[in-house]
């Protein structure tokens, strides 16, 4: 597995990691603890060392849960958790952490479910209308100090945001909505990051799914999967018909792998991306993530299906 080096940090991780978010049991249907641990120790003999997760995913269940395949063996890990996003709704946007006391006591929750004494890199979660971010700052700031977290960063689409966040140069990573079907980071953000030495953290590359080449539109959701709503939502379900549209014009072109390794290559290719984090529920889907990082892929007529800075925002943040 390639490691690169997460930008101003000098922490080196695994280019292709795990993500964690569906660890928690909630949004992305039903999961199975033991799976997931199964699929982290199979990673973690491939070479994979890059574990994202957040306080909200299950409401710390995924925290917990990476706690416990760490134990005995925290070194191998490097770590990356969230701070800050509450949810969905207007009312959950603003952040909780209104000073730096509050903030520091929350990451000193992040520390505990996880079940260690520091963490690599502390990310404020997706939260641009938060207007409390200096507060942020400063608090991950003083953790650093302390030794607490070796790194931070933030996780946001808005480009506005993420230059207010690197406003003092101590931003070490982004971590940003970025796949075929949503070039738009290739505007702006990922310029930026390579100027700055700010490593990428790439979440959404197979776009919920979509990217993986196996929904259609008869395709339903279970019952604790928030894509259902591509369903309830007649404009919602008009946008992912002309996703899948393009997904077939895309599929001729996964020659030699799947339509999914062809998602993460294209990611990997861009010079300011330093690893992706698909989401991961158990070993088959670890081993054929990780195999895309071994793949030699053409990327030779995607910009006719999307051209560069293309496509639609996955996640509105």
């Amino acid at each position: 597995m390639q490691r690169r080096v997460l930008g101003s940090s000098g922490i080196a991780i695994s280019e292709i990691g795990f993500g964690l978010w569906a660890a928690g049991g909630d949004f992305w249907g039903p999961t199975d603890d033991a799976a997931i641990l199964d699929a982290i120790d199979y990673s973690l003999a491939q070479g994979v060392n890059f574990f994202d997760t957040a306080d909200v995913y299950g409401g710390g269940h995924s925290e917990e849960l990476l706690g416990r395949a760490m134990r005995g063996r925290r070194a191998e890990f490097v770590v990356a958790t969230k701070i800050g996003w509450r949810g969905f709704s207007d009312e959950t946007k603003s952040s909780a952490y209104t000073t730096v006391g509050k903030l520091v006591a929350g990451v000193e929750s992040n520390l505990r479910r996880l079940q260690t004494d520091y963490i690599d890199v502390i990310q404020s979660h997706v939260d641009f209308r938060d207007p409390t971010m200096e507060v942020v700052v400063e608090g991950f700031q003083h953790l650093q100090r302390d030794g607490k977290v070796r790194a931070y960063g933030v996780s946001t689409s808005n480009f506005e945001y993420l230059q207010a966040f690197n406003a003092d140069g101590g931003c070490s990573s982004l971590q940003v909505d970025y796949s075929i079907l949503n070039r738009t980071p290739e505007r702006d953000v990922l310029p930026y990051c390579q100027e700055h030495g700010i490593g990428v953290i790439v979440r959404g590359a197979l776009a919920m799914g979509i990217l993986a080449g196996k929904f259609d539109a008869d395709t339903r959701f279970p019952d604790g999967d928030f894509r259902r709503r591509w369903h309830d939502d007649e404009d919602e379900y008009r946008v992912f018909r002309d996703d899948l549209a393009r997904v077939e014009q895309l599929r001729p072109l996964a020659q030699g792998c799947s339509l999914a390794q062809l998602a993460l290559r294209f990611v990997l290719a861009h010079p300011a991306v330093t690893t992706v984090i698909p989401g991961i529920k158990d070993v088959g889907q670890a081993q054929a993530n990780i195999a895309a990082g071994m793949l030699e892929v053409s990327l030779e007529g995607i910009d006719a299906v999307v051209p560069p800075g293309g496509g639609r925002k996955i996640w509105p943040a």
